[in-house]
């Protein structure tokens, strides 16, 4: 039984559960007396019952005598499949004699006229494995070989493959007999059919055939174009001196019609020469293909290609000539390949093509103003980032890049503006050189800016790096004119006591006149009416940030009125002029002061805003050296620390990119292809068998575990050891499949009938097919597998029963409960990364918290945050200098994506209170955040469970 449950099921027929299974004499009378239609349902009942495990041995017979003569298309249709599943020998392993009757019955249909019937019936012998049954068809499937219709002619290769593959004895000469079809037929789907036997069967015919016909390879069809390209590949794998002989052909097919022949030409061509020729065609091939892909998945894939490609230390040269090209991606809609493709242009870009670039995404910027899409705004920021490290990484272009970056801070998107300030912030103390077209630029785009956070960055660097008297006079107009009338509480009220002078309705009084609908007058008090919207909305920027109670803005400008003042003293003599632009500063932070403090702004001004700009003033009012040395050298010199770190972390990123460069030693081996085993070509490992397997699930994954150990980690018992029928599975979890292998022993000595293992699963988990039903000798054991797919990250269940019948008792069916398998959520968990920004924005967007309260027995911060970061596969985003230390306090960033596309954020708060002593544990809590409930509630459980599982001894 084990040998049978291991050949292939190659029917897969989904059951209705709902449905009473009809008996076996409801199911013979309609096979005999019903209708075509009642007929044909009997029979799919049949078929349903069968590959349940229902043995319905009566029926055989009946089939054939009332079912099998009829000519009705479904009917052989569904009798094909029946013949399939149907058991066809004896429990004492001989052919059945029905079987003879059948095999007479399929020989008719194979000579049938119908094309239809002969290609269908051809198909089904692909299925059959028994000898004695094909034997005396032989004749009937040759035959079929020389068909007028391609449908039965392509089918009979099939057959003839399969049956030559299982009982070559049948037909020893059919390589021979192929050979000769293949080079008399014109049919694509014949030839590719009959070229993909050759290739398995007889592969120097194959390669006889494809020399003979290199030069019309172009004119073939595509899915016979894409066998030639995998022979071409495996015989150069095999045998590199054929290389020469066939590359020509794998060039030729890089012009191919079929997109699909390209992408495989392109991926042969690069694995079989590494010449820098052959990776240029490769490239371009790609590069063309994402082009005109308009499918994302396909772009994306290619693109990860490409950037495999890249990561060859010997293509990245030729690779840095195609950036041009690669930025022709960029006019696809997606967000996802825009980011891949820039990020790749940037670690291809040099300096003879970085203006190019430069051009390019100027131009992109320039797209990006009138388009409003929801994707806009981040592409915007993409393309900042992007020319803030082309300016970085090659200083020159800088000055071609600032102005047009500096357009940006008047963009709507705040995001895309704070980057480039963060930009403008970094090039103005690194470039000495360009500070004076920055500060012109920045005064320029200053009237027009339109979010209170870009302000506040555009005073700092006003303030920091305005050095003539013209740029602080020009500085001072600009926020006179942000503020508007000074003292800003008086302004307002007069403006809230009436807008007369607007208005011109009476210069001097609060009271107007107004005529009413029938021509007498009607007075009006200025106070009882309210100032329109309209008006409200015209109070300039930094009034009305001010007037909305935020008063942080204020504090900022009081800083940049201190520095300009002091600056404005050291460069001016005329002690008149100097009283003259500090009693202006002085006035300006009084009047913010008194705005804080009068009841007129939403909410009122903080004392920490107070403090500030008090201290701003005081330094106004004394004019020490010592402050003024505070002021405006250490701060600079604050910001010239931070950059520097910067650019070390930069550094160190880039020599860790850099370890991978291939460094070949003065003693280094030479190996020479012609001489170099097959065990040893551990670099050029056979693409299409890794993919394969890869595909089954079966990819040797060497693990740093004693053998077995990672293997014996995953067994889940299911049953008891006392339990007459004793089970185990092993939980084998393959992206978004999970195949559970499961050992039943029969621990009886009995002998079990139908046993099935019955599953059902909890979440978003799918069974894909039911175990089939096993007969198990006394003190027996057999494994089965069960495929279940998963649509979700989020934590599952598989429960069921095992359910059997003991031999000659006859008792109800036994039954043995199975314990639960807990589907891992950890299994579809990566680390990924994100920056600050994106960050706090998914954090803003995620609409599902779980908090989990730390219950721990760890007493060490950073050894607790190192096992959370273990127990969740998440990224801690918090970077290592910020964490060092010992302060009894800890806040982290955490992020992690699953192979579904969901983000989940996480941050963990923890502190050890310094009054409790020290191997008390760590308190605190650690908040998720997700796009969907199941996956907080999954992550949050995933913690709770593991949080103690560090021992105190450890």
């Amino acid at each position: 039984m084990a040998t049978l449950a291991e050949q292939p099921c190659y029917t897969l027929i989904n059951i209705p559960s709902d449905a009473e299974p009809p008996t076996e004499l409801q199911l013979r009378q309609d096979l005999e007396k019903g209708d075509i239609k009642t007929k044909t349902e009997a029979l799919k009942k049949t078929i349903q019952q069968i590959l349940n495990g229902e043995k319905l041995p009566t029926l055989l017979m009946t089939i054939i005598r009332f079912v099998m003569p009829i000519q009705d298309h479904m009917i052989k249709k569904l009798l094909l499949i029946f013949w399939e599943v149907v058991p066809k020998y004896t429990p004492d392993g001989k052919m059945l004699h029905e079987m003879i009757l059948v095999c007479d019955a399929y020989r008719k249909d194979l000579q049938h006229p119908n094309e239809f019937i002969r290609g269908s019936t051809l198909r089904f012998l692909c299925k059959l494995k028994e000898a004695e049954l094909l034997e005396p068809l032989m004749p009937a499937i040759r035959q079929c070989l020389e068909h007028r219709h391609s449908y039965v002619r392509r089918n009979a290769v099939l057959a003839i493959y399969t049956i030559y593959r299982n009982h070559d004895s049948l037909i020893p000469d059919a390589p021979e007999l192929i050979a000769k079809f293949l080079e008399g037929e014109q049919d694509m789907s014949c030839k590719r059919n009959a070229f993909m036997m050759l290739i398995h069967a007889d592969q120097e015919r194959a390669l006889n055939y494809l020399s003979s016909c290199i030069d019309q390879v172009n004119s073939f069809g595509d899915i016979l174009q894409l066998v030639i390209v995998e022979l071409i590949y495996k015989v150069c794998h095999n045998n590199p001196s054929e290389r020469a002989r066939f590359i020509r052909c794998i060039y030729n097919l890089l012009n191919s019609q079929s997109p699909a022949v390209r992408y495989e030409a392109a991926g042969t061509l690069v694995t079989l020469s590494s010449a820098p020729t052959a990776v240029k065609a490769a490239a371009s091939c790609y590069i063309e293909l994402i082009i005109k892909e308009s499918d994302n998945n396909v772009k994306l894939i290619v693109l990860d290609r490409l950037i495999a490609l890249k990561e060859v230390p010997a293509h990245e040269k030729v690779l840095q000539d195609l950036v041009m090209d690669i930025l022709r991606v960029l006019s696809a809609p997606d967000l996802e390949v825009r980011k891949k493709t820039l990020t790749l242009a940037l670690d291809l870009v040099s300096s003879r093509n970085i203006e190019e670039m430069v051009l390019v995404l100027k131009k992109e910027v320039v797209k990006t103003n009138n388009v409003e899409h929801e994707d806009t705004g981040k592409y915007r920021q993409l393309l900042v980032r992007t020319l803030h490290q082309c300016c970085i990484k090659f200083q020159d272009i800088a000055a071609t890049i600032i102005p047009v970056l500096i357009e940006f801070l008047g963009d709507q998107n705040e995001l895309a503006a704070l980057d480039v300030l963060v930009f403008v912030r970094e090039a103005i103390q690194r470039f000495e050189s360009l500070r004076g077209l920055i500060i012109s630029k920045l005064q320029e785009i200053f009237p027009s800016i339109k979010a209170m956070k870009i302000h506040r960055a555009a005073l700092w660097i006003l303030g920091e790096y305005c050095e003539t008297n013209d740029d602080i006079q020009n500085v001072m107009t600009m926020i006179r004119q942000a503020l508007g009338e000074i003292p800003i509480v008086d302004d307002e009220i007069k403006k809230a006591a009436g807008e007369v002078a607007d208005d011109e309705m009476q210069s001097g009084g609060q009271v107007q006149k107004l005529v009413t609908a029938d021509g007498t007058y009607a007075t009006q008090s200025a106070f009882s009416s309210a100032p329109s919207s309209a008006k409200k909305e015209e109070r300039p920027p930094m009034r009305q940030y001010m007037m909305d109670g935020d008063f942080f803005v204020g504090a900022a400008l009081a800083t940049t009125l201190t520095k300009l003042a002091l600056k404005y003293i050291a460069n001016t003599p005329d002690v008149k002029r100097q009283n003259s632009l500090v009693a202006e500063s002085m006035l300006i932070m009084a009047a913010i002061i008194h705005l804080g403090k009068s009841g007129l702004p939403t909410k009122p001004i903080t004392d920490d805003d107070v403090d500030r700009i008090a201290t701003c003033l005081k330094v106004l009012a004394e004019k020490t050296p010592l402050m003024g040395e505070i002021f405006n050298t250490d701060c600079r010199q604050s910001l010239s620390l931070m950059l520097a770190a910067k650019m070390e972390e930069e550094k160190e990123l880039q020599r860790a990119s850099e370890k991978r460069t291939v460094k070949v030693q003065a003693d280094d081996p030479i190996s020479f292809a012609q001489l170099v085993n097959k065990a040893e070509m551990g670099a050029t490992e056979n693409m299409f068998e890794l993919t394969l397997s890869q595909a089954l699930g079966m990819s040797g994954k060497k693990d740093g575990d004693p053998i077995g150990a990672s293997k014996l980690n995953k067994v889940t018992q299911l049953t008891g050891f006392s339990d007459p029928v004793y089970s185990e599975a092993y939980v084998n979890v393959n992206q978004f499949d999970i195949v559970l292998d499961i050992l039943v022993v029969n621990q009886t000595s009995d002998t079990l009938q139908n046993l099935t293992v019955e599953l059902a699963t909890l979440g978003d988990l799918k069974l894909v097919e039911k175990p089939t039903p096993m007969t198990m000798a006394p003190h027996d054991f057999c494994n089965i597998k069960a495929n279940v797919k998963v649509a979700s990250t989020e934590n599952g269940i598989i429960f069921g029963n095992i359910v059997y019948d003991i031999s000659g008792a006859g008792s109800d069916r036994n039954c043995v409960v199975l314990n639960d398998i807990h589907i891992d959520i950890m299994d579809y968990i990566v680390p990924a990364s994100c920056d600050d920004t994106e960050f706090r924005q998914m954090w803003a967007e995620f609409e599902w918290e779980n908090k989990v309260a730390v219950n721990t027995n760890v007493s060490d911060l950073a050894e607790f945050l190192q096992h959370v970061i273990k127990i969740t596969n998440m990224r801690c985003l918090t970077p290592e200098k910020a964490l060092k230390g010992d302060c009894g306090f800890m806040a982290a960033n955490m992020y992690a994506k699953s192979i579904f596309g969901e983000n989940v954020l996480a941050n963990l708060s923890i502190e050890k209170p310094a009054h409790l002593s020290k191997d008390s544990p760590v308190q605190g809590h650690i908040r998720i955040r997700a796009k969907s409930q199941g996956m907080a509630l999954s992550m949050g459980d995933k913690i709770n469970l593991s949080q103690k599982s560090i021992g105190k001894g450890q």
